[in-house]
């Protein structure tokens, strides 16, 4: 697909984060409800080619996703004037107003501790207008837990949701993999940075593309 940037799943052929050249994005992530899944579930990763190669509002495509057909997923989807957020597990259709907003393995803006302090680290990032590829990969590569009191293990147990419960989680057979920043200005010029890592933590790859978002004609 030449007119989409972002990286692939190996496995299912789909993406996590990705960006159109007309200035379409999407990203999505799973959700953490420690369900089984099902061979009959289709890929989360197809929720983002899906959107990026329609014509549809983020809300319009948003409404028409048969939820059901997915494990748990976050999925946000923009056409670069709208910003809007599906789960499916619970909530409905969101179409989000410009502001600050975390999301990890739960809903939206849910209070957990990694995503608290991350969005508290962007808002000052922001405030100080030192918001680039540099600061922002700083924020996701966060290694610091949450306090033995602050962690709901569920079904999970204690040291897998320990180690899930810092922004970046470093484990050997779930973990983070690679963090992503996409960057766009005022005048449509983009920057899109991947940092890849092994399951030790340790980096073992970095690209690094910037473009102009193309203006589609009417």
């Amino acid at each position: 697909m030449p007119d989409i940037l972002g990286g692939r799943d190996l496995q299912a052929g789909g993406t996590w984060l990705a960006l159109h050249r007309n200035g379409r994005f999407a990203t999505v992530t799973n959700f953490r409800d420690a369900v089984p899944k099902s061979g009959k579930l289709r890929s989360r990763g197809h929720l983002i080619t899906e959107f990026l190669n329609s014509d549809r509002s983020p809300r319009d495509y948003l409404e028409n996703i048969d939820a059901d057909a997915y494990a748990g997923f976050n999925l946000l989807v923009s056409d670069g004037i709208e910003l809007a957020y599906l789960s499916n597990r619970g909530g409905g259709c969101r179409v989000l107003p410009p502001g600050i907003y975390g999301v990890a393995n739960a809903i939206l803006d849910s209070p957990w501790v990694k995503v608290e302090r991350s969005t508290r680290e962007l808002s000052k990032l922001i405030a100080s207008g030192r918001v680039n590829a540099s600061t922002l990969l700083t924020l996701l590569g966060d290694r610091e837990k949450a306090r033995v009191a602050e962690v709901e293990s569920g079904q999970l147990g204690f040291e897998k949701a320990h180690a899930m419960s810092a922004p970046f989680i470093v484990q050997a057979d779930y973990g983070t993999r690679c963090s992503s920043v996409l960057l766009r200005d005022n005048e449509n010029r983009f920057r899109f940075t991947e940092v890849r890592f092994t399951a030790d933590g340790s980096s073992s790859g970095r690209s690094d593309f910037t473009g102009g978002v193309a203006a589609q004609s009417e």
